[in-house]
């Protein structure tokens, strides 16, 4: 479990004269917020094989960020935004986590968990699998991405656009990654992982909201990948889209990693 130093640490408010260098929309609002009814699924079985060997013998929610683990910082983080409940889908060592953190009480949130099983069942099947976790409607997080923005916004346009999906999006122009979306007139045209078109402005930023409706059609024993739902709501022009202004931050990378930890560190010598 958390020590009890760390829970009086979360207790600490950011400052807001933050010296690191960071956009104003990438600063993180730090007031609590309304509470969310919506669940957030964060998908965090892989087997993290580009941070070996460090996750040889741990997963990567469990990697130590500024002092902690990941996986900390990601649940205080959604505390911040309102969020309540949290399912966790499991795969490589996701024992360890579950000894580590519990039922999440002492981050404020309801923690559940869900495991894929002897096959890993890709993040589509490993959400597929825990919707009786989720109910209805529910976020859905990567488990290596640190995100800034407020839910809920997303949550509200979710609800006003009467569709299956959303996808938030970011200009990245290339930037941090390779940008795979066409986003236009607040929808999404084009989403694509594996082809680039020039016309590519924007990424998908690492959060989405969806209809538990949309996995009706997919088999619960069957590895797939997310990827392909949201194309295919994009074809049925199902899929809306959210831009946000500040970056994403992700620790599935040595690269990202490197960097989030100077980031947290950075606030944290502002605390």
């Amino acid at each position: 479990m958390i020590a009890a130093r760390e829970r009086k640490e979360r207790k600490v408010a950011l400052s807001p004269t933050l010296s690191h260098p960071m956009r104003e929309g990438e600063r993180l609002r730090t007031e609590l917020v309304a509470p969310l009814d919506i669940p957030v699924a964060i998908l965090a079985g892989g087997l993290a094989t580009r941070l070996r060997p460090i996750t040889e013998k741990m997963p990567k929610s469990l990697v130590l960020v500024a002092g902690k683990p990941f996986l900390a910082h990601q649940l205080d983080l959604l505390h911040k935004q309102g969020v309540r409940r949290v399912v966790l889908c499991l795969g490589h060592l996701g024992e360890m986590v579950v000894k580590d953190f519990g039922d999440g009480r002492d981050h404020g949130l309801q923690l559940d968990y869900s495991f894929d099983g002897p096959v890993l069942l890709g993040t589509g099947g490993a959400l597929k699998l825990a919707l009786p976790k989720l109910g209805e409607q529910f976020f859905v997080l990567y488990g290596d991405s640190y995100l800034t923005c407020p839910f809920a916004p997303i949550a509200k346009c979710f609800a006003r656009s009467g569709k299956a999906g959303l996808m938030t999006v970011y200009r990245n122009e290339g930037l941090y990654d390779s940008s795979n979306v066409v986003f236009r007139d607040g929808e999404i045209v084009v989403y694509d992982k594996k082809v680039r078109l020039p016309e590519m402005r924007h990424i998908d930023y690492g959060l989405s909201l969806f209809k538990r409706s949309v996995f009706d059609s997919y088999p619960a024993d069957k590895p797939f990948d997310l990827a392909e739902v949201m194309g295919r709501l994009v074809g049925e022009k199902q899929l809306a889209g959210y831009e946000v202004t500040g970056r994403f931050y992700e620790m599935g990378s040595p690269a990202g990693l490197a960097e989030l930890e100077e980031v947290l560190r950075g606030r944290g010598r502002e605390e």
